[in-house]
């Protein structure tokens, strides 16, 4: 879900905005379409670059953790069961319960890692990420937004026309991906989606007063 409201939503509203305010800089369908095209791409590339570093230098982060946990487990383990006993017993369970778990984990050095990893950083094995795969990912689901705004222009030669298929289709898009998010939130679907394309109208309406001011002193 982060993935998609992050890289698709940017895609359609940066890509969107860049349309929007070449049009009103005065720039031809061809031109247009290059801009949006190249935008696209450095967009996509940018998302994937950055997706690729914060997530890489995270997991890092959480590699280093691990090897210190599994350090601390080795030559001060009677401190990270006292550890455990704190924070099993801030959560409510009683104290012979609490005894039984730091038993049972203290029979299995990965389960101990993997349960103090949870705890203190809040790190579950099965959810961390490829920095390769979370590259990918971002860079299509950009390019993947950044299409209702593009492809109008492949296909007419009319700039004006161009733009509204363009906020036809971005808007569309940009309403279902708050939808979506409404879904998991569990908040109000179409108030969700209207905020998401009130957001980039207002955008788009900037965009196309900084274009037509640069058309109008070039």
């Amino acid at each position: 879900m982060r993935d998609i409201v992050l890289g698709v939503n940017d895609g359609l509203v940066s890509i969107f905005l860049l349309v929007v305010g070449v049009v009103g800089g005065g720039l031809a369908t061809r031109e247009v379409l290059l801009a949006g095209i190249t935008g696209a791409l450095a967009g996509a590339i940018s998302m994937a670059a950055g997706e690729y570093i914060a997530t890489k230098s995270q997991e890092e982060v959480f590699d280093r953790e691990e090897a210190l946990e599994r350090e601390h487990l080795q030559y001060h383990r009677e401190k990270e069961k006292e550890e455990i006993r704190e924070m099993f017993g801030d959560m409510g369970l009683p104290p012979q319960q609490v005894e039984d778990v730091v038993a049972a984990l203290d029979a299995d050095d990965d389960t101990f890692i993997r349960v103090m990893m949870a705890l203190e950083f809040a790190v579950v094995e099965e959810e961390r990420r490829s920095p390769y795969r979370a590259a990918f990912f971002s860079g299509m689901l950009f390019i993947g937004g950044s299409l209702p705004s593009v492809l109008p222009f492949a296909f007419v030669d009319s700039t004006g026309l161009g733009v509204l298929l363009a906020g036809i289709g971005a808007g569309i898009a940009l309403f279902f991906v708050g939808v979506l998010k409404a879904v998991t939130t569990m908040k109000n679907p179409v108030w969700s989606g209207l905020e998401n394309m009130a957001i980039a109208a207002v955008g788009a309406g900037l965009a196309f007063a900084v274009g037509s001011a640069y058309d109008a002193l070039a």
